[in-house]
């Protein structure tokens, strides 16, 4: 409570209203997890801390964005976070829900709309087969580029916010707009004018979205690469706030507070190595076996333990509580273990994403990318009775009609000719190069990127060692 008391005075002394406290406007992000309840329960407090003082408070506002991978269970546990901050009943406090672009009033039991489900799907397809499923590229950098939007598109919603809260430091805040501006620069583009702030880092955020999408997806879907850009027309005064020297992240430092009065629950599907709030997580470390599975011919079980080490590395060194690292070691600890959450994974993507396991392997091959360089491959280790067939399909690929194949070709990728056109005349990147020896906007955040780990991996029956790499969350 010192703690609350002294950000209070900070905060007040930030908010450019100070002697009409009901017309500043703060945000805070809230993704469902452990960490951003807690950024929320102490924002709360400093709204109401506010309030005590000065008879009034800013409006909170208080904004969650949906994705495919966000099970029904975390909107359970934001639903019990509010009930319990009294956050419903404030008529000054704003609970929004972005789907997308489209920002609604928070509805725990309102349905996944199907738009967002087909939109995180071809994402996640596109950018797994340019990277043989790997757990970055195929879901968190996408995600990554639609948050960054979503602030952009919640800072601006009804007469825009004055202030957003954030759980980074002001050090933290400066690397990350440094690597997105050397990230720019690098792919070729003029950053944002320094001095505009965040509206700056959202325009030059913007440059790069356009540019990574249209190398995912291809310049032939140039109205899909149009709907993701990211959102940057907000006031050009708005700035962060920091809590990051108020507050303590590591879980363990306030346990009850989680789960006691929040009642926050670390539910086995929405509760995923780093992530709390996501199941994603429970998919990447599905990808990684498949892939050993069936393109290494080696054992699922080992694949799944390569991307386990990783994963509890990172866990530790994001100072999890210990028993939270055990409980997640204790699911793959065991064959039972392990084949109970192959399935949950395997049921998870069909439903999050409508993706089967014969989609999911050929994505892990990555058959068509990169003038379809696996596919002979893919086609002798999943598909032989297409094998003849190689030809014709290299044909189509190429521009070719042909209906019937074009059909099968999209039962088993998940993908229309159209994008498996794209991803046959666009890039395929490898693990077994030098990342940064790679061409592209994708090799250049693959290669920045902190959350990957080289191994060594057998990359066939035989044993014979490789350099790989496993990432994700």
């Amino acid at each position: 409570m010192p703690a609350v008391e002294e950000c209070a005075t900070k905060l007040y002394n930030a908010l450019p209203r100070q002697d009409d406290l009901g017309q500043n406007t703060v945000m805070v992000a809230y993704g469902g997890g452990k960490d951003s309840a807690y950024a929320v329960a102490f924002v709360r407090a400093v709204h109401l801390t506010l309030a005590e003082r000065h008879g009034e408070t800013f409006r909170l506002r208080v904004v969650t964005m949906r994705h495919g991978g966000m099970p029904y269970q975390v909107m359970l546990n934001i639903d019990r976070t509010y009930r319990a901050l009294g956050l419903y009943d404030d008529p000054d406090a704003e609970l929004l829900l972005l789907e997308g672009d489209q920002v609604r009033p928070f509805a725990r039991d309102r349905a996944m709309p199907h738009r967002l489900i087909e939109f995180n799907r071809v994402d996640m397809l596109m950018g797994g087969h340019r990277t043989y499923g790997d757990g970055r590229a195929t879901f968190c950098n996408a995600c990554n580029l639609n948050v960054a939007n979503s602030f952009g598109v919640a800072a601006r919603h009804g007469g825009g916010v004055d202030l957003i809260i954030t759980g980074d430091s002001p050090q933290e805040q400066r690397d990350y707009a440094l690597w997105i501006r050397q990230l720019a620069r690098g792919a070729g583009q003029k950053p944002a004018d320094g001095r505009k702030g965040f509206k700056g880092t959202l325009e030059t955020l913007d440059g790069l979205a356009k540019a990574y999408f249209e190398e995912i997806h291809g310049p032939e879907n140039g109205e899909r690469v149009k709907d993701r850009g990211v959102t940057s027309d907000i006031s050009d005064t708005l700035a962060f706030f920091s809590i990051y020297d108020y507050t303590s992240y590591a879980s363990g430092a306030h346990w009850s507070l989680l789960t006691d009065f929040l009642d926050f629950v670390f539910d086995e599907i929405a509760f995923n190595f780093t992530e709390s709030d996501c199941a994603n997580p429970a998919l990447m470390a599905h990808l990684r076996g498949l892939r050993t599975e069936h393109v290494y011919k080696r054992s699922y079980r080992e694949g799944i333990a390569q991307y386990v080490d990783f994963a509890l590395e990172l866990m530790r060194r994001k100072h999890f509580p210990e028993h939270l690292v055990e409980e997640m070691e204790d699911r793959y600890r065991t064959d039972v273990g392990v084949k109970s959450m192959r399935e949950a994974a395997t049921e998870y993507g069909e439903v999050a994403f409508g993706l089967d396991t014969t989609q999911l392997v050929c994505m892990v091959y990555s058959p068509f990318a990169g003038r379809a360089a696996n596919l002979h491959e893919y086609l002798a280790g999943e598909q032989p009775d297409l094998l003849p067939e190689e030809d014709r399909i290299r044909a189509l690929l190429a521009g070719a009609e042909d209906q019937a194949l074009a059909a099968r070709l999209e039962r088993i990728s998940g993908l229309s000719v159209t994008d498996l056109r794209a991803l046959h005349d666009g890039a395929l990147w490898s693990p077994f190069q030098d990342m940064s020896a790679q061409p592209g906007l994708l090799a250049k955040v693959m290669v920045s990127d902190p959350h990957q780990k080289v191994i060594t991996a057998k990359r066939n029956p035989e044993g014979e060692e490789v350099l790989d790499r496993v990432s994700g969350r």
